[in-house]
């Protein structure tokens, strides 16, 4: 068989991963591709860890390969103008800076960043890109995940000390995410950044792995005040989720 035919081949056996990655956002097992395309696992495994590495597609929570950020674009500006006015409305009623994140591979990416309007915020900016375990982000985005994910994240990443409350050791952290799971919504106590504190919860039945953040100063954002903020904030996410998610199917 000649160079040209083999690549032809190729490309058709990759457009028919990607075709079955589009019908099927809410992932498909590695099995399933074997058997929908006819490939071996193996030739199916190596196709479907080329596209990973190129952000073509991704794995979810249950470890299946689903449509990566390179073919989400339109998806994730969808979602994030929906969301939108949600977000300025907790902005406005809890008065503090509100962020939009989404799991981007091993980091947290910052999609939307709606400032508060106090002259002292805390805000990072659209585009960073932070680690999973020193923010409330990273932690509520984590605790969806299977734990051999996350350490295989961790391993990669490494636990850096960002300052004297930041979770350092795999198994703390998964302590962590245990308590972030029972209780719906995860913290950052200074953990990044000494004088900031952060509240996340998950956006409910998504294809996108995205939370809402709000980060204040500690001394406008109590331990105490925490929990409340945090019902606050799954309320009005949950209200607005249903329509993004309509609206990027």
């Amino acid at each position: 068989m000649s160079e040209a035919n083999y690549s032809i081949r190729s490309v058709q056996r990759v457009c028919d991963i990607l075709d079955l990655v589009q019908a099927n956002p809410d992932g498909l097992s590695l099995m399933d591709f074997a058997q929908a395309t006819e490939l071996p696992k193996s030739s199916v495994f190596r196709y479907l860890a080329t596209l990973e590495g190129r952000g073509y597609v991704e794995r979810n929570g249950d470890g299946d390969y689903r449509m990566g950020l390179a073919l989400s674009g339109d998806r994730i500006d969808t979602v994030a103008r929906r969301l939108l006015p949600q977000l300025e409305y907790l902005r406005d009623t809890l008065g503090e800076t509100v962020n939009l994140g989404l799991l981007d591979g091993t980091r947290v990416a910052y999609l939307e960043i709606v400032e508060s309007k106090a002259s002292i915020r805390n805000a990072p900016r659209a585009g960073d890109r932070e680690v999973i375990h020193a923010t409330a982000l990273g932690k509520v985005l984590a605790a969806k995940l299977p734990s051999s994910m996350v350490e295989s994240i961790l391993a990669q990443e490494g636990m850096a000390r960002s300052t004297e409350h930041t979770i350092t050791t795999v198994p703390a952290f998964m302590a962590e995410l245990e308590k972030v799971r029972e209780q719906g919504y995860a913290v950052d106590d200074e953990e990044n950044e000494i004088g900031g504190r952060c509240v996340a919860v998950a956006v409910p039945s998504m294809t996108l792995p995205v939370a809402v953040s709000l980060s204040a100063p500690t001394s406008r954002l109590s331990r105490e005040d925490v929990a409340r903020v945090a019902e606050t904030m799954k309320a009005v996410v949950a209200r607005a989720a249903a329509f993004a998610e309509t609206d990027q199917s």
